[in-house]
């Protein structure tokens, strides 16, 4: 089973073609050791939240944004001993802080439409009950064919974490504030366009002006969001 290494990690703006350096010297080395692709997306619409946000995620700072990534591989034992034999002395240097990065092992929940040929794209991390995982699932399936589809989304891939590592100063779950009993979802959305997705999200908006709040099977007020634009896509580069 497909399986994701997802992370999110603060980068100083001014290094924005330093990390597209990095990630093409460090694609190979992912490649040979199994992955499949691997996707790195740039912060340009990361709002700030209430309660958690991006920026907060990863204690970024303000001449930082946020890159919002993924590598994917054919299943958790590919992944699992290929981070288990990294070798950082045979990695290009990290042009960015590393301790505040924050990452994990996730597997496929869902997945609907496709998530390649995107011009834009939105990331979500998401404080999930663990006990409500099919709940969250048929929101999900529900709210692609009802909302994002019709509205000229590409695609959407929701994934459960599966080796959530603890930080010492990051994390996801610090990220979400989430609970004993949640699991942390992470997942993306693509757009053909970052017009198209404002344009679906305002006319979202005004579809549900009048209409009362569904209830819905996670907290909300803790999803972390924001929209990205592609980077590197090792499916395309």
């Amino acid at each position: 089973m497909t399986y994701y290494t997802g992370s999110v990690c603060a980068v100083p703006k001014a290094n924005r073609q330093a990390y597209l350096d990095h990630a093409t010297a460090a694609w190979p080395y992912f490649q040979k050791a199994g992955a499949t692709r691997m996707v790195e997306t740039w912060g340009e619409d990361i709002p700030p939240g209430k309660q958690t946000d991006f920026a907060r995620a990863v204690a970024a700072k303000d001449d930082e944004t946020v890159v919002f990534s993924w590598i994917e591989w054919p299943d958790r034992a590919t992944a699992d001993k290929a981070w288990s034999q990294v070798d950082p002395t045979g990695m290009p240097e990290m042009p960015f802080d590393g301790k505040r990065m924050i990452f994990g092992g996730f597997s496929p929940l869902t997945s609907e439409g496709t998530d390649r040929g995107a011009g834009w794209l939105q990331g979500f991390i998401v404080p999930v009950p663990t006990a409500k995982r099919d709940a969250y699932a048929k929101v999900a399936e529900d709210a692609w064919g009802n909302m994002f589809q019709p509205k000229g989304c590409l695609g959407v891939v929701e994934t459960w974490a599966q080796d959530v590592p603890h930080g010492k100063q990051t994390d996801f779950y610090r990220a979400i504030e989430a609970r004993d009993d949640e699991t942390v979802v992470f997942s993306w959305m693509t757009w053909p366009d970052r017009p198209t997705c404002e344009a679906a999200g305002k006319a979202m908006e005004k579809e549900m002006a009048d209409k009362p709040m569904p209830d819905m099977p996670f907290d909300g007020a803790r999803m972390v969001y924001g929209g990205f634009a592609p980077l590197f896509d090792s499916a395309k580069n």
